[in-house]
């Protein structure tokens, strides 16, 4: 008997492999690009796995489907979802074991040290001559820099112009450097 849209529930779950290659043939794809839209930003490798998986588990699990052909879909979809994210945990952990040992292994310099001071001390620095600006361009700083807007969405949030927004940030930015070179010399 040939695996078709109406019989292929029935025969997967009396364990026919052409059930199997028809759910690998007609759902591949789905599967695929709900494993890639979890786990693309781990790797490839981990994508394929996950698909691996989730054909295993429709074949070891089909007993448990009880529904029509529509819902197939849907209960694979779910599954894919589901062992996308614990494989996406998995290797996440993984990773973070992994990078944790790497740390471990390096020794902190007391150049580490100085460097990172130096760099809180400029932080500083420039928190301090950011705040001396006049409360315009410290919003206008702080909705660039902190907040990460565009100069459009800046110039849309404070009624001003894109151009006004530019010349204030360059002309705050040489304010800036200004304050922190006179700083500089001085000490």
């Amino acid at each position: 008997m040939r695996c078709h849209t109406k019989n292929f529930i029935s025969r997967l779950q009396k364990q026919k492999e052409d059930a199997l290659e028809y759910v690998i043939e007609h759902y591949s794809g789905f599967v695929h690009a709900i494993a890639y839209k979890v786990l693309s930003s781990i790797s490839k490798d981990a994508i394929d796995d996950c698909v691996n998986d989730v054909f295993l588990a429709v074949w070891q699990n089909a007993k448990q489907f009880k529904g029509e052909p529509e819902d197939f879909k849907k209960w694979m979809g779910m599954l894919t979802k589901y062992k996308a994210i614990d494989l996406f945990r998995k290797l996440e952990k993984q990773q973070a074991r992994e990078q944790g040992d790497e740390e471990l292994t390096q020794k902190p310099g007391q150049r580490d040290v100085q460097e990172e001071l130096v760099n809180k001390e400029q932080r500083n620095d420039l928190l301090l001559a950011i705040s001396q600006l006049e409360s315009i361009d410290r919003d206008i700083f702080m909705m660039k820099y902190y907040l990460q807007l565009s100069n459009i969405e800046i110039a849309e949030a404070l009624h001003l112009s894109k151009a006004a927004v530019e010349n204030r940030l360059y002309r705050g930015k040489k304010k800036l450097a200004t304050k922190i070179q006179l700083k500089e010399a001085l000490t």
